[in-house]
């Protein structure tokens, strides 16, 4: 019976240090959220986007629209995270060349969709319930998007 009130002591004694500030560092970064990847993507997908317009005027009409989903889609996802975006804008990678026929163009963009697509949908099936929503109908927008290109 003493062992036993030595030990509800001794644990009594160490419970309150656990929350104790002397042990949360507060300077220490939080991890990054599993949505920063799928975020930044949309950015860059924006970016891509708005250069394609500006390489192929004609298809500016067309493109515009999905350059605007996909920000909304960072914006949104910016928003569940509840960090503010990195500073500094996206841009497409600039050791590729980029198609200024609209059918060169429409060709890159498909490819950058359909593997933006497959990131959303993988994203979509490993996250909680309460992101699944969000996920999906990013995957879906995505879908959309190459069909919208064809």
């Amino acid at each position: 019976m003493l062992r036993a009130g030595a030990v509800v002591a001794l644990g009594g004694a160490t419970a309150p240090l656990t929350g104790c500030d002397l042990f949360d560092r507060a300077d220490e970064p939080s991890p990054p959220d599993a949505l920063e990847p799928l975020a930044a993507e949309a950015l860059a997908l924006e970016a891509r986007y708005r250069a394609a317009a500006t390489a192929a005027p004609a298809l500016a009409a067309r493109l515009t629209p999905i350059a605007d989903a996909h920000r909304a889609h960072a914006e949104e996802l910016r928003r569940v995270i509840g960090r503010p975006a990195p500073s500094g804008t996206p841009t497409p990678d600039p050791t590729r060349v980029p198609a200024t026929e609209p059918d060169g163009v429409l060709t890159d963009l498909r490819r950058a969709e359909q593997q933006g697509r497959t990131n959303a949908a993988k994203a979509c099936a490993a996250a909680p319930a309460e992101r699944a929503a969000l996920l999906g109908s990013i995957a879906a927008a995505r879908a959309t998007h190459v069909e919208a290109l064809a």
